[in-house]
């Protein structure tokens, strides 16, 4: 079988703890995009775990860990990621791969991600600075330097040197201090003999790997709809975080019939960095939300944007990336609350939409409407069965599968990889 995992709102919708739970029963588990930018969360005990490159798959033992080609790859941040791993006693021998096409981010396009966020202002895209966009605009504009070229020291010190040629007139240009390219050689050239053991054909990997029936788990970085293209354009990551970039960033076909997408939905809805968000409540909930739902970016630190539970936005996710199933995270968090709210539809100048607006200027002009539900009182990340959940519960998980006519068959009441309770 060969699982997807894709979050179906802004990101950060538990996606880590999800594959960490799946990946006892995988052989591979594959990053198919992104890069450092992804902050996946998992909790084993009294151990917090933040991954940003390697695949959440690596707590577990014998499970390979594949970075596909689609990623883009920072060095220096995969081995402080690794070390750290092995600090906390992680084997991680013979466990990962990189795959050699995949593009590398670069010192430059660090320092440009953040000049760009600097200049666009108030407009800004409300990026974590590190390059990723930068380097995807280098990879098609064919500029990019791969990891395969770290190998070929004549070849990558000419496209280095091509680049920061480039690069340094900008910079110049705005009065900034210019890379120097024989620092940035020498740099690279170590992370080169550190990742080398890593680097391999990771395409012809995973098809040798399904034509031997392995069981491959698929985990992608941010959420659907920060998808490059279906996403709300400008404030999105720089690639295809959908189903729609596993084929190009694995070489995985997506013509085959033992594929599985497993969404998951956040019970209810939260967003990092700039950009429309129709149910965000910006009052007390959004707080109360974001402190009981521990939401601050795993990766930059940044508290997250938080609002009720939004069905347009999970619905127009389902669509894109023909989602089978559904794991819903987070029910815990509602613990407490009198009542509930869930967005069904949108208001734009008095019409009703039940779709995600493509034009970003309606989207912004739409208000949400919504549907009250009777919360629960009572604690429940001690629950195990889902009978036991209390009746409140059990009717807005109904309520929302009904609504979205998806099964949900996971629901997560804790952040520890036990506080799963499957949904018979």
């Amino acid at each position: 079988m060969i699982k997807f995992i894709v979050g179906l709102q802004w990101g950060d919708e538990g996606k880590g703890k999800i594959v960490d739970y799946l990946s006892a029963l995988s052989d591979f588990v594959v990053r198919y995009q992104g890069g450092g930018n992804a902050g996946h969360t998992v909790v084993k005990g009294n151990k917090k775990f933040v991954l940003h490159l390697v695949p959440s798959g690596i707590l577990h033992r014998g499970v390979k860990c594949v970075i596909g080609n689609g990623v883009v790859f920072d060095p220096a941040q995969f081995i402080k990621e690794v070390k750290g791993l092995k600090s906390r006693h992680i084997n991680i021998a013979r466990n990962i791969y990189i795959s050699g096409q995949a593009h590398l981010v670069m010192p430059y396009h660090k320092v440009m991600d953040q000049l760009s966020e600097r200049h666009l202002g108030k407009r800004k895209i409300g990026t974590t600075g590190l390059g990723i966009g930068p380097c995807y605009s280098d990879k098609y504009a064919r500029t990019g330097i791969r990891v395969n070229d770290l190998f070929n020291k004549p070849l990558f010190y000419q496209r280095l040197k091509e680049n920061l040629n480039l690069k340094n007139k900008f910079f110049q240009a705005l009065k900034i201090k210019p890379l120097s390219i024989s620092k940035v050689y020498s740099e690279y050239l170590s992370y080169a003999r550190l990742i080398r053991p890593f680097v391999t054909d990771t395409r012809r990997l995973l098809i040798d790997a399904i034509k031997s029936n392995r069981n491959i788990l698929i985990e992608g970085a941010q959420g659907t709809m920060l998808d490059i293209d279906f996403g709300t354009y400008p404030f999105v990551t720089s690639s295809n975080s959908s189903l729609a970039g596993v084929s190009s960033g694995t070489g995985i076909p997506l013509a085959n019939k033992r594929i599985e997408v497993i969404g998951i939905l956040k019970a209810y809805t939260t967003r990092v960095g700039e950009g429309p968000f129709p149910a965000e409540n910006t009052g007390t909930l959004g707080d109360v939300l974001r402190t009981l739902g521990g939401e601050f970016g795993a990766t930059t630190g940044r508290p997250r944007r938080c609002g009720w539970l939004d069905l347009v936005v999970a619905r127009t996710a389902i669509e894109l990336n023909a989602v089978s199933c559904i794991a819903m995270t987070k029910l815990d968090v509602l613990s407490h609350l009198a009542f509930l709210k869930v967005a069904v539809a949108y208001k734009y100048k008095g019409k009703l939409l039940t779709h995600f607006p493509a034009d970003i200027s309606v989207l912004e002009q739409c208000q949400p409407v919504y549907e009250t539900l009777q919360g629960w009182p009572e604690d429940i990340s001690g629950i195990k069965k889902y009978r036991d959940l209390p009746e409140n519960a059990r009717k807005y998980v109904t309520f929302i599968e009904n609504k979205l006519a998806v099964p949900i068959k996971m629901v997560s009441v804790g952040a520890e990889e036990k506080q799963v309770i499957h949904k018979k």
